[in-house]
């Protein structure tokens, strides 16, 4: 029995996760770095404890402080969150081996689906499609180069021992292979430590759909549905929905039973997702497996109704599923957007500052998931996500247009945020309609569109200002309680 959880996390994730324990009656324990002394979740917990200084390396990376913090707490177990050591097979082993209750897949699990080479070589025998290309690390460039040009270019150069992007090369002529292979080879040792990389074949105006799994410590193993998570730059999501706009439900079927496929393909326990490549003509491709809780796993629970950070918890407690994916239906659309502290006008760069202004959008059919309050830092320590805004509606459309109201509810000041682009997003046409990849930020979006914008809604806050202040003026000067405004100034959001 579970009844009090250590999460080994900070910010959203961390308060998301002890709301759930807390509805649970379990007791939740918050740890924290010297940067996060005042943070949020730091009260929210039942109880905080310090773990180190600023620096990850030093705090939330540092799994024998934090084993150590939850056994002088007595907890039960740890909750990983995301990033930091989600994902990191030998921290989930030593929770284990301290005799607590990881919240996560065995360690093992998170061994072979966290080398994508070891991944596709775990499915390739449960008949999933998958891209064509090596099986194995190469390391040799003159046969590099001879594989590469029988699978014919474009191709993809991808490090084996890591993701988001890092040690990621697309190759589009034989005469640039060789130098961007260095290039992969060296990012992919500096990020990760592994310089291994493979070859495939480039998918061309790929979408990028995944799609959610629960198996518990009984052999039952359930799909819930996809999610469509095209919308990147640098190769990391920004916009993710549920279900998605071109998934019919047939091929729904089959992703979800390949999905299924690929987590039995490494006794997989616990929540996890299951990633896929579409192409031009919907084949779709086995991509990866996260071994984890996914950012974006508020759309699935909003179309689903179920609280996956308590599914969590109960496999992780040895309770069975009862979840009947043949019972379950898709309520509705939802949407969400990632809140990051960088600006779209300059390459999605982080933008570090203080919250001066921070209010958050309510009403029908919105949540924010977020660790932030007025007045506080956006530390440069970590991932620059300030939040998630994500909307539910009765339909796609009807979840648009409610992301664009949130949007515009939305008062953040003193840092460039993203939700100016989720609002370019929501409004372009190639997003209303479906028909885009994840090229989109590439194919569509400029950065003079928001700069053009910021500075119109600049200056008839000017206008603004300039004519409150002569009102203010003739009331002085009339003594009087009300003065007209001259003109009918206002200002009017781009719809």
């Amino acid at each position: 029995m579970i009844r009090k959880i250590l999460v080994a996390n900070r910010g959203e994730i961390a308060i998301r996760v002890m709301r759930s324990a807390r509805e649970m009656g379990i007791e939740s324990v918050a740890v924290y770095s010297e940067a996060d002394r005042k943070a949020p979740h730091t009260r929210y917990a039942d109880e905080a404890v310090l773990i180190g200084p600023a620096a990850s390396k030093d705090s939330y990376l540092r799994g024998d402080v934090i084993i150590e913090k939850a056994l002088a707490c007595g907890a039960d177990a740890i909750h990983p969150g995301y990033g930091f050591l989600s994902e990191n097979a030998d921290f989930a082993r030593e929770v284990a081996k301290a005799g607590l209750i990881f919240i996560g897949p065995p360690p093992e699990a998170i061994r072979i689906m966290g080398n994508k080479l070891a991944a596709k070589a775990a499915v390739k025998d449960y008949d999933i499609p998958m891209v064509p290309g090596t099986d194995e690390p190469i390391s040799d460039k003159k046969k590099a180069l001879e594989i590469a040009s029988k699978i014919g270019f474009p191709i993809l150069i991808k490090a084996a021992a890591g993701g988001g992007g890092k040690g990621m090369r697309i190759v589009d002529r034989e005469p640039e292979f060789l130098s961007q292979m260095d290039r992969a080879v060296g990012e992919a040792q500096s990020a990760f430590g592994d310089g291994s990389v493979f070859i495939e074949k480039y998918v061309e105006k790929p979408r990028h759909v995944e799609i959610q799994v629960l198996c518990d410590q009984h052999g039952n193993c359930v799909d819930l549905f996809e999610r469509e998570c095209s919308v990147q730059r640098r190769h990391q999501k920004v916009i993710e929905e549920a279900p998605s706009a071109v998934i019919t439900d047939e091929m729904r079927r089959r992703m979800g039973r390949d999905a299924v496929k690929v987590a039995r393909a490494c006794n997989y326990v616990n929540a996890g997702t299951v990633e896929f490549l579409l192409d031009a003509n919907m084949n779709y491709y086995f991509l990866e497996m996260n071994t984890r809780l996914q950012v974006e796993h508020p759309v699935t629970e909003c179309i689903t109704g179920l609280d996956l950070v308590k599914e969590q918890i109960k496999i992780a407690a040895g309770k069975k599923l009862d979840i009947r994916r043949d019972k379950m239906e898709i309520n509705g659309h939802a949407i969400e957007l990632r809140v990051y502290a960088e600006d779209p006008t300059n390459n999605f760069l982080p933008d570090i500052g203080t919250l001066h202004t921070y209010e958050t959008p309510s009403g029908p059919g919105v949540r924010v998931d977020d660790g932030y309050e007025a007045g506080m830092e956006i530390p440069i320590y970590y991932d620059p996500m300030i939040a998630k805004l994500i909307v539910h509606g009765k339909d796609r459309k009807d979840a648009i247009e409610r992301m664009i109201r949130a949007i515009d509810e939305y008062k953040i000041s003193g840092v460039a945020t993203t939700l100016p682009f989720g609002r370019f997003v929501m409004q372009h046409p190639a997003f209303e309609s479906g028909d885009f990849d994840t090229h989109f930020v590439q194919n569509h979006f400029r950065p003079e569109v928001l700069t053009a914008e910021r500075e119109e809604e600049a200056s008839i806050a000017a206008l603004l200002a300039v004519n409150e202040l002569e009102r203010k003026k003739a009331v002085s000067g009339r003594g009087l309680d009300k003065a007209p405004l001259r003109g009918n100034w206002y200002l009017r959001r781009k719809s």
